[in-house]
């Protein structure tokens, strides 16, 4: 797919890996809709982008209704649609057990899950009814790609992590299936498994933690960039023959149990 003047639903884009990844497909002539809840962080990131190639929708993407407007937003800006990233997510580390002996409260658990995994699965559905009755752009009949975000913790789950890991794990294990089924209207369908990053999150953290992280990457010793993981997304956007495929962006680390 050729970038130039294609138009690309990034979720969470305001900040962090989705902001990297709307900066990356901007440089290759993509424009960007912002799909993100924080309205001040979203005018910022367009007005870094231009606004001329990014606008902003204020959408809750674990809401239907909400969601259908973000895309009628997008269409009604752009007229297209042929890139969706759901980097939309959260992850607060919670315990099966806490010290007091206490469960986890099953309402924790559903909110990870609703935001990362429904949340996803809303929008690339939505969109995907979209993106099937556009106009194919190549030879291949080929109409789009939804790119959604998983993490090494779908397969390295860590100690505090039961639901963010389980949403993970889901996120890597649709691919194939919706990947199949979205193929008969040229619609490709990836993950990226990203592992630790330069995300606001992690930057809030005292230098020597951050140092920390970094050293326990295999290499290169340091945590990933935004730029890194948005060139990933560009590839996977550009590269016709990817799809299906789930991809670990991680420096080969393992993450330990804690």
């Amino acid at each position: 797919m050729d970038l130039k003047n294609k138009v690309a639903i990034v979720t969470g884009g305001a900040s962090g890996l989705g902001l990297g990844a709307c900066e990356e497909l901007v440089k290759k002539g993509a424009r960007v809709c912002i799909f993100d809840l924080n309205e001040e962080a979203a005018q910022l990131a367009v007005s870094q982008l231009g606004s001329d190639v990014a606008t902003f929708a204020q959408v809750n993407v674990t809401d239907e209704a909400s969601v259908d407007a973000g895309i009628e937003h997008c269409l009604k800006v752009y007229g297209e649609l042929h890139i969706v990233l759901n980097c939309a997510g959260i992850g607060p580390p919670e315990k099966v057990i806490n010290r007091e002996g206490e469960p986890l409260p099953l309402g924790n658990f559903k909110k990870i899950v609703d935001i990362n995994l429904f949340g996803s699965f809303n929008v690339l559905s939505k969109a995907a009814a979209k993106m099937a009755k556009m106009p194919a752009f190549n030879e291949d009949n080929g109409r789009g790609v939804i790119i959604n975000v998983a993490s090494v913790a779908a397969f390295d789950g860590q100690i505090g992590q039961p639901a963010y890991a389980a949403s993970k794990s889901a996120i890597v294990g649709m691919a194939l299936p919706i990947a199949r089924e979205l193929a008969r209207y040229g619609i490709r369908v990836n993950t990226i498994a990203p592992g630790l990053f330069r995300t606001p999150l992690a930057l809030s953290l005292p230098e020597k933690v951050v140092q920390a992280l970094g050293d326990s990457v295999d290499y290169p010793k340091r945590l990933g960039t935004p730029s890194e993981f948005g060139k990933l997304v560009v590839h996977m956007a550009e590269n016709d023959y990817l799809n299906g495929e789930v991809i670990r962006l991680d420096g080969a680390i393992r993450m330990a149990a804690k």
